[in-house]
């Protein structure tokens, strides 16, 4: 019914806008206002007071109905289902990108600079609503995606995004650097931590089956500040992490060839040693990846399975053929960095679990969220957890962990126990992996970024769908090329640790976001509960950072985590027991809340601590970046485009027989 009376709305308002002219020119009202002006005309005394009320809200909503050709580019036009509808892709102009009023003129602009702290508290208090989310603002791709994706292709994609460098590369690193063979327990702990993620995920994926994933989950519970913190993290989250997999995809490729890495790479001693290493094949890959990422998601699901089903099976041949060759011995000593090691191995190895989200992105493209979900989100992540595991065990069965190789452990491995043609095979299943780590993450980087740009938080052309493909070309283009040009220069060691921290954050305000959503409704929940929510979320917070904190700070001390840890377990225990949930899930729901959700928080924000300080420098660099950009164009942009949405529902109002609105507030 929503749909059809916007649909009948945007079909109208044209005609309204007409009417309102030839009734003021009757009138002998004074001239009327330029389309996009920011006020009513004065009118006449004959023109009754409720025709002056009603003409408030036409002049902004008809004005912002003549010019919807800025909003989507050249040749757009009003779609069947409401919705703005471009005619060609590769418009580029200003209005392309900052199409909102607030651009449209430097006194629009500077008067909105001067209006900066009350959008802010606007936005930063603001919630969207679920409908909202999978209506109108899906609406504003022009196209819909389609609805071909199952349970079945849910776990391939799954399983396709996350097993890649992270276990082909990283478990070497760990194993050497900072775990030794205790390296099994550091992918159990970080695959605990996963999966709790991936049950808060869940939920908001059945719920609200968007693109966004987990920035339309935050908008909807946080509101809009806290999701574009989160929406930059995201973007950072994949644009990092598919450079550092493309990079991987450059070591494996020349150890298949006998050569060392490096020998593929350009160095430029003009450079930072970090940064000096080009790697020219990592772009190649990445632009073939972005080439099949735009034609088909259903192609690019097919491609996937078959080639993950392929990858799996080399994996099988890994566990077999190195079991074979496996010695006890090499498991002693298991600790050798101690406890320590362990947790400072799960934190980067975090990285190798890195993707599943991607596939909640996907629920918008599938044809039963409430079924496919959770049976591919969760088949996946036990399918990995199980797969890596495995992994690490053989590998630190074959070689003691100080004679691990860094860059290529298992083709060295295999080598040092004599069967060097494995480590062709080896090099080939860790290639089809990364392949379809950067394929599933193209697809869900693009969606991510799809939805942002539809809240216009960043530039609308990035929210294109194209009509043919069901894809979204231009997301998926934009974020590929940053990808590449990451990749190009940039060390994996760098990568990993800095994916890490925008990962854990990311996950971490997701389990925030569920307790938020269970136990607090507006209008329904008592001042009394939502008080007491906000007391214990503070303490769940402040107590894990303080664990985590002393974690990084104190070497061997103890007692800090008789005071931290009980405060978190209380807090979560009051929660429980004193604030009445508020909302019951409709499809699928985490299990055990509040718990799950407060030991998610708990873990994610633990392993932070376990992380180098350096990596936190750089990801504070970036959350600078990013308030700068919210700050200067972001948060006007998304006010402008909010604000003119609530106007158009106060004409659908007006329309199906509701009283008239007040006159309309119009924001430079």
């Amino acid at each position: 019914m929503a749909n059809n009376k916007y649909s009948r709305l945007a079909t109208q308002v044209a005609h309204l806008h007409e009417l309102s002219v030839t009734l003021l020119l009757l009138t002998e009202s004074p001239p009327y206002p330029a389309a996009g002006c920011s006020s009513a005309p004065e009118i006449n005394p004959p023109v009754t007071d409720s025709f002056c009320r009603l003409f408030e809200v036409l002049i902004p909503i008809s004005s912002m109905g003549r010019d919807c050709s800025k909003e989507m580019g050249v040749g757009a036009e009003i779609g069947g289902d409401g919705a703005v509808v471009r005619r060609r892709v590769c418009s580029c102009t200003k209005d392309d990108f900052l199409p909102e009023e607030s651009f449209q003129s430097w006194d629009n602009y500077v008067r909105a600079l001067r209006e900066t702290g009350m959008r802010l508290r606007d936005r930063v208090t603001t919630r969207s609503l679920e409908q909202t989310e999978m209506t109108e603002v899906r609406a504003r791709s022009g196209h819909e995606m389609k609805k071909n994706l199952s349970w079945w292709d849910l776990i391939w994609f799954g399983i396709g995004a996350v097993i890649g460098a992270g276990i082909f590369v990283l478990t070497g690193q760990e194993a050497r650097e900072a775990s030794g063979p205790a390296v099994i327990l550091s992918f159990v702990v970080s695959g605990v931590s996963a999966m709790l993620s991936v049950f808060c995920y869940n939920e908001f994926a059945v719920e609200i089956p968007v693109a966004g994933g987990s920035f339309a989950y935050l908008r909807v519970e946080l509101g809009d500040f806290v999701a574009f913190i989160a929406a930059g993290n995201i973007l950072l989250e994949y644009v990092i992490g598919g450079a550092a997999v493309a990079r991987s995809w450059t070591s494996y490729f020349a150890t298949l060839l006998n050569h060392h890495p490096n020998d593929f790479r350009i160095h430029a001693t003009s450079l930072s040693e970090d940064y000096s290493r080009l790697d020219p094949i990592a772009c190649v890959v990445i632009a073939i990846i972005c080439i099949v990422a735009v034609l088909s998601t259903k192609g690019t699901s097919r491609f996937n399975y078959v080639a993950s089903i392929v990858h799996l099976a080399v994996i099988l041949f890994i566990i077999i053929a190195g079991l074979t060759k496996a010695h006890t011995s090499n498991l002693s000593p298991f600790t050798p960095f101690g406890v320590r090691g362990i947790f400072s191995a799960s934190a980067v190895l975090f990285f190798a679990y890195v993707g599943f989200d991607a596939v909640s992105t996907m629920a918008e493209e599938t044809k039963n969220p409430a079924k496919d979900v959770p049976i591919g989100l969760v088949g996946a992540m036990s399918i990995t957890t199980l797969c890596y595991c495995l992994l690490s065990l053989t590998l630190l069965m074959m070689q003691p962990y100080n004679a691990v190789d860094v860059d290529a452990p298992f083709s060295v491995a295999f080598s040092a126990v004599g069967m060097d043609w494995a480590k062709y095979i080896v090099a080939f299943g860790a290639l089809k992996g990364m392949t379809t780590v950067l394929l599933v993450s193209a697809v869900g980087q693009a969606r991510y970024l799809t939805h942002i740009a539809r809240t216009h938080m960043v530039p609308p052309w990035l929210a294109y769908v194209h009509p043919r493909t069901g894809t979204p070309i231009n997301a998926t283009i934009v974020m590929l090329v940053a990808t590449a040009v990451i990749a190009f220069f940039t060390d994996l060691g760098i990568l990993s640790n800095l994916l890490s921290i925008s990962t854990l954050f990311i996950f971490m305000l997701v389990a925030v976001a569920l307790l938020v959503r269970r136990y607090y409704v507006s209008g329904e929940t008592s001042t009394a509960n939502r008080n007491k929510l906000v007391a214990y979320l503070v303490l769940i917070l402040s107590s894990s950072v303080a664990t985590a904190l002393y974690w990084a700070l104190s070497k061997k001390g103890w007692v800090g985590y008789v005071v931290t840890v009980p405060v978190w377990f209380l807090s979560t225990v009051a929660l429980h027991l004193t604030v009445p949930q508020a909302r019951k899930p409709r499809l699928w729901g985490v299990p055990l809340v509040p718990w799950l959700p407060s030991a998610s928080i708990a873990i994610n924000i633990f392993l932070l601590g376990s992380i180098d300080g350096l990596s936190f420098a750089r990801f504070g660099v970036w959350t600078a970046l990013l308030l700068i950009y919210y700050l200067f164009l972001g948060l006007h942009a998304s006010y402008d485009t909010a604000k003119a949405a609530e106007s158009v529902k106060e004409i659908a109002r007006v329309e199906d027989g509701g009283d008239f609105p007040p006159p309309a507030k119009i924001d430079n």
